[in-house]
């Protein structure tokens, strides 16, 4: 009984550990060469069969932009309370947007996932474009031409009305 008692303690204090896993760290001020030697960082990470390879830029809790790299086509996404901005620093693609996920699974509490996006819209981005994705709807870069370089934001939504 003693080693079930000790087994059970370390168990919930394992469970605790990883449950509080720490934010990551505060950084407000990325420079060009910054974000040259991210970019050069998530291409020499990039592995084959790999759509995309995510760098963070900056981090202030809740909030954050992350460099993504994408050569071909990932799943598609819906993030329940967030929305996502995009603007594309190098490079074009297609994205659809709206629809239903296709063969639609959970990721996490917050997240779901699919093979594809049916029905939807679809938008020619390039470099230099803006995109904001509203929570709850799919969203999936369906064609790459080559490569594509995006900084994405998620940005916790709360629900208030839109200025």
């Amino acid at each position: 009984m003693r080693a079930f008692v000790v087994i059970l303690a370390w168990t919930i204090a394992a469970g605790a550990i990883f449950a509080q896993q720490p934010a990551p760290p505060t950084k407000t001020y990325a420079s060009a060469a910054d974000v040259a030697a991210l970019l050069a960082k998530a291409k020499a990470e990039h592995k084959d069969g790999q759509p995309t390879v995510v760098e963070h830029i900056l981090t202030l809790a809740p909030y954050g932009a992350n460099m993504e790299y994408r050569s071909s086509v990932g799943p598609a996404a819906v993030h329940e309370k967030d929305a996502e901005m995009f603007y594309v620093i190098d490079g074009s693609a297609t994205l659809t947007t709206g629809g239903k996920l296709a063969n639609e699974k959970r990721t996490n509490a917050e997240n779901l996932t699919g093979t594809g996006i049916e029905g939807g819209k679809s938008q020619a981005v390039a470099k230099g474009d803006f995109v904001i994705v509203p929570e709850n709807t799919p969203h999936q870069f369906s064609a790459i031409d080559g490569t594509i370089v995006l900084m994405s934001i998620h940005v916790p939504r709360s629900g208030g009305a839109n200025p």
